[in-house]
């Protein structure tokens, strides 16, 4: 655990840093509020264990990594203006706390300083360009058209979730300069484990206590949101099936990757046991 922990510690202190130069100080505020009230910073350590295991060191990696949080966080504030969701993390959404306005303000604010941060590498303002797209497309059919099936539902999470998964991954292998079969690799890798988290989370929603969870549960069916456990006739334990094949699936793409594990070991390790923890998380 010291292995991981040191790594979310360098991304937490970086995070600070890039966030305490953000001018209003009212804009400062808001954008701290979002990104630093705590979170599993799984995303960017995704980033950071997949530029490890590609070859290269956490230090190369770690911009990339908080900027694919800040684009996480800010994603968030829009998603909890949609649900209408008061809390997030055990605190209150940005909505909640500041207004509508300056929450989407927030948000922008938060996109502004990730884009600042892949800026100088093409290759990086690709592959967010392309999660943000994906994103963007997810969020809107989630809004318009309801899926109907499971294969609806699964194409759903891979634009929603699966996405930046993904681009956390590959983030981590451009940071590495690892070849582009390598990347595609770790990006498979990291989508497949974004879609198990995903539907993890539909079983949590439906069946956890919101105490435990840290935000309101039960919103999935009460908005008819388009979760894998309202949508079908699974059971959530079925559901939770449906996860673990996507994190088999996972490891399976994690094995493609060329990686020099005799160097790397310590992350690919981390890197698979990810995949087998998000599909058992209880928060």
């Amino acid at each position: 655990m010291e292995y991981l922990e040191s790594r979310r510690d360098r991304v937490e202190d970086r995070l600070e840093e890039v966030l305490g130069g953000v001018e209003p100080s009212a804009l400062g505020d808001q954008v701290r509020h979002v990104a630093l009230s705590g979170g599993k910073r799984v995303r960017p350590t995704v980033t950071i264990l997949a530029c490890e295991a590609a070859g290269g060191s956490a230090e190369d990696a770690l911009d990339f990594a908080v900027g694919i949080e800040l684009v996480h966080n800010a994603s968030l504030v829009i998603d909890d203006i949609i649900d209408e969701s008061e809390l997030r993390r055990g605190v209150d959404a940005a909505w909640s706390k500041y207004g509508f306005g300056p929450a989407i303000v927030a948000s922008d604010g938060l996109l502004g300083e990730a884009f600042a941060l892949f800026s100088e590498d093409e290759q990086a303002m690709q592959v967010v360009s392309e999660a943000m797209v994906e994103l963007g497309e997810g969020e809107a059919t989630e809004l318009v058209a309801r899926p109907a099936s499971e294969e609806e539902y699964m194409t759903l999470a891979r634009r929603k979730t699966g996405a930046l998964f993904r681009a956390a991954a590959e983030l981590g292998a451009v940071a590495a300069d690892a070849d582009p079969y390598t990347v595609e690799s770790f990006g498979r890798y990291a989508e497949r484990v974004g879609v198990a988290f995903q539907i993890r989370d539909d079983v949590l929603d439906a069946t956890a206590d919101a105490d435990d969870l840290g935000k309101p549960t039960g919103h999935d069916a009460e908005m008819e949101r388009p979760s894998l456990v309202q949508i079908t006739d699974l059971t959530p334990e079925e559901a939770d099936d449906r996860a673990h094949r996507e994190a088999d699936a996972a490891l399976e793409a994690l094995e493609t990757a060329s990686v020099p594990e005799s160097r790397n070991g310590q992350a690919v390790k981390y890197l698979r046991d990810l995949a087998e923890f998000v599909v058992v998380r209880d928060r």
